[in-house]
């Protein structure tokens, strides 16, 4: 069936802007990293972004690495723009990074001006774009320049092949270095990317919530479900079919013991709230005004109007706040942790 974007999908979502800047991003944005591969029913994977925008998702994060196989989510996104998102273009922020291994040899990954520009030329060949809203440096690199990891970022937007720039998993310190090049570049940095939940808090012991806050750069906060452990999926044991089963990007310490006793307790709270544990994780992130906006994953339509419905019910009680932080503790799940605190 041809697709035609709902006439109201603009009345339930709200928008925030993205720190200091002009753009606005919705409350709820919509990545790609999982279940638009190779691996997963490409019609299903059209009905959820379809009815992501649908309901006010104007944002939609993809990376080079996307998969499986890596490129393959962007490939996807690439027939979803030809087929049905078309006259929508100019209605969507699309954003991609670069920085983890893509091609073999020297510059596959990292962050070399070689590795970031040959990257974003492949992945705007893969969604027949010509720009990209936001072009990332999905990571630090410890063995290059910040100088040419930001100066190939300014080249991207130079070359009209990127309208914004922006950090992935950069810790404070590397950030307000970053920041500073992008500045004297003429390139102002729009956005950071760090994952944040209540069982990975790093952003707010490394101070980063603050400093982006001091540079007036908005914050998008991925995995805000812990890969996926604050959702009900795993209260009862390891489901068939899962990232824990499938080995993706839940590792087996991750369901430590202690971990199955925080997420349970967190469940009880969301319970007596009246939402999902899915739910308050998300609305327990965005209830902070440094994070404009949440990036979410599905892997079915269900799935994503249970997140979505985060938005119904976004305020948290003092006494609320308080028992969460009795469970809301670090877990020991930050995958990102080497390229975050390099």
């Amino acid at each position: 069936m041809t697709y035609s974007a709902s006439e109201n999908r603009y009345e339930s979502m709200r928008y925030n802007h993205c720190g200091k800047s002009g753009l606005q991003l919705p409350t709820i944005s919509f990545g790609l990293w999982h279940n638009f591969g190779h691996d997963f029913n490409e019609k299903t994977s059209r009905a959820i972004c379809r009815r992501a925008f649908d309901m006010g998702i104007t944002h939609f994060d993809l990376a080079n690495n996307y998969g499986p196989p890596p490129g393959s989510a962007e490939s996807f996104f690439g027939r979803m723009l030809k087929t049905d998102f078309a006259p929508y273009r100019d209605e969507m922020v699309i954003s991609t990074k670069a920085g983890y291994l893509m091609w073999p040899g020297p510059y596959g990954e990292w962050g070399s001006r070689k590795s970031l520009l040959s990257s974003l030329d492949q992945s705007l060949k893969r969604m027949g774009l010509e720009y990209v809203d936001i072009f990332y440096s999905h990571r630090y690199d410890p063995k290059t320049p910040l100088e040419e990891t930001m100066g190939a970022l300014d080249s991207a937007v130079r070359q009209g092949k990127a309208l914004y720039v922006g950090l992935s998993s950069y810790n404070s310190k590397r950030t307000r270095e970053a920041v500073a090049i992008l500045k004297e570049l003429g390139t102002p940095c729009l956005i950071h990317q760090p994952s944040y939940s209540m069982l990975n808090r790093w952003v707010e012991t490394d101070g980063l919530l603050d400093t982006l806050e001091d540079l007036g750069i908005g914050m998008i906060s991925f995995s805000p479900l812990a890969q996926g452990l604050l959702t009900n999926k795993y209260l009862k044991g390891i489901p068939e079919g899962s990232r824990a089963s499938q080995g993706k990007s839940i590792r087996e310490g991750h369901l430590s013991g202690e971990n199955i006793k925080r997420i349970q307790g967190l469940n009880d709270i969301a319970a007596e709230r009246g939402q999902t544990l899915a739910q308050m994780a998300i609305a327990w992130v965005l209830k902070d005004h440094r994070v404009t906006t949440a990036l979410i994953g599905a892997s079915s339509v269900a799935q994503l109007e249970d997140s979505y419905g985060a938005l119904s019910k976004p305020a948290f009680t003092k006494e609320e706040l308080k028992a969460i932080d009795v469970f809301a503790q670090d877990g020991g799940i930050n995958i990102w942790s080497l390229s975050s605190t390099s």
